[in-house]
């Protein structure tokens, strides 16, 4: 504990007293890595890699291991796994130290699938305007997996040679199933960490364009499904019983929808309460904010944190309900009526505790069930590290000099959960700014700012360097 307390206090000290919009340095220039980066992101952005027929998940991986090869890789060194419809990239660079477990850069080359007819461009053609580029993927998560592997190359370009071995791994069904997630994760159990490229990043001013902060992500709330369902004889709707399975759930569902599970903290999300309220521009948040990350127990800070879409998920386990479906005919009393209950469960909390707890909010007329499967899975939130604080904070500050940086935790869910729930750290670390309202990730007209490549270039080299050597 007195370990985590340290680093939470280097993390707020990185904040510091710093102009709010700070300008990037003058960063090196890697003509032909940032040409790399633009081209790969293109090319992977055309390839539709969507679950389900004429998936080309495995026709971008291909694409990625061109690269790696024409950049030094040996061919063996790059596997292409297919699994079902899809397949999982590994690239392993081998380090000097066989002795030192390896550093893995996370990754996915899925994406959520995109109707050309509501695009403003088509999805999977992509285009640059006014520096941006659209395209399904562009910013979850292909111009990141472009970067990430162009950075590698140019460092072996560079003639950089790591002492701890670097494995570059892209999953092909993150969006979905999660399977060659946890193929992967199984397989690479044996890292040191893992920098997770899909996830974390910066924020931009919505006015200037400036960098106003950035964050890393250190946990995630894990993704659980419940089924409930109430079961009846049933009969016909002329002689309606006491007992009514529709009128049961919709009890059941009005509880569920009420019930505040209990308001949490952990290491990560305290620093973030702490930092971000200054940036919140409403006094009433940014007050709850700090009221609430002293003492998570408040409850006027708690009615407040809550009432607002963009926090209600930080300060604790939620489920909602998201669909029902009930009645087998018009005249017929309903004999089977279920609702599917969607909970994001704050880290430390096991499926069967939410469920249990959710069985007590919604009494004894109701059965509910698990029904996430093998999709997800509970995952602690990594420890507050000093070598990977230290090789963040030294990569943004070069980069990106003054502006604040802090942890943050996801409301869920990427491919860090199957890495911490095998005890291996994770931390989603993209270099990537972009305004909150550019954030099109799995909507219409997905996009990212090409000036991001060369910081991005540059942060990735330091932070991989520092991480490897």
């Amino acid at each position: 504990m007195r370990h985590a307390t340290a680093l939470i206090a280097l993390a707020i000290a990185t904040t510091g007293a710093v102009p709010l919009h700070a300008k990037p340095a003058a960063l090196p220039s890697h003509p032909a890595a940032e040409a790399q980066v633009l081209d790969l992101a293109k090319r992977l952005i055309a390839l539709r890699s969507v679950r389900g027929e004429n998936n080309e998940t495995g026709k971008a991986l291909a694409v990625i291991k061109d690269a790696l090869v024409a950049g030094g890789w040996q061919a063996a060194d790059v596997e292409i796994v297919p699994v079902d419809d899809t397949a999982y990239l590994i690239a392993t660079w081998q380090g000097s130290d066989p002795s030192l477990k390896p550093l893995v850069i996370s990754g996915h080359m899925d994406v959520v699938e995109a109707d050309p007819k509501d695009w403003t461009r088509d999805p999977f053609t992509p285009v640059v305007e006014d520096g941006i580029l659209y395209g399904r993927g562009a910013s979850d998560m292909k111009f990141d997996a472009a970067l990430s592997t162009s950075t590698l190359i140019e460092m072996r370009r560079q003639g950089y040679k790591p002492k701890r071995t670097i494995v570059l791994q892209f999953s092909g069904d993150e969006e979905t199933t999660m399977k060659t997630s946890r193929i992967i994760a199984e397989r690479l159990k044996n890292a040191e960490l893992v920098i997770n490229v899909d996830g974390g990043g910066g924020t931009l001013d919505e006015a200037t364009g400036k960098p106003l902060y950035w964050t890393w992500q250190g946990a995630e709330k894990s993704y659980v499904d419940y089924q409930v369902e109430v079961t009846n004889p049933g009969g016909h709707s002329s002689a309606p019983r006491p007992v009514n399975a529709i009128v049961q759930m919709a009890q059941a569902l009005e509880k569920i929808g009420a019930y505040r599970f209990q308001a949490e903290l952990n290491a990560v999300t305290k620093s973030y309460f702490v930092n971000a309220a200054q940036f919140e521009t409403d006094p009433k948040l940014a007050a709850a904010m700090r009221a609430f990350a002293a003492n998570p127990a408040d409850e006027a800070a708690l009615a407040t944190l809550r009432a607002n879409p963009a926090y209600v998920g930080k300060v604790g386990t939620t489920c909602v309900p998201t669909m029902i479906h009930g009645g087998h005919a018009q005249n017929a009393l309903p004999q089977r009526v279920t609702a599917n209950i969607n909970c994001r469960v704050f880290p430390g909390h096991s499926r069967e505790a939410i469920r249990d707890e959710l069985a007590k909010v919604a009494g004894n007329e109701v059965t509910i069930t698990d029904v996430s499967g093998g999709d997800t899975t509970m995952s602690p939130a990594s420890p507050m590290r000093g070598d990977f604080v230290g090789a963040v904070d030294k990569a943004m500050k070069r980069v990106y000099p003054g502006v604040p940086l802090f942890p943050s935790q996801s409301s869920g869910a990427t491919d860090s959960m199957w890495y911490r729930a095998l005890g291996v750290p994770s931390y989603a670390a993209s270099p990537t700014f972009s305004k909150d309202s550019e954030d099109f990730a799995h909507g219409l007209n997905e996009r990212v700012r090409l000036s991001n490549i060369r910081p991005g270039l540059n942060y990735y080299m330091i932070l991989f360097s520092e991480l490897s050597k």
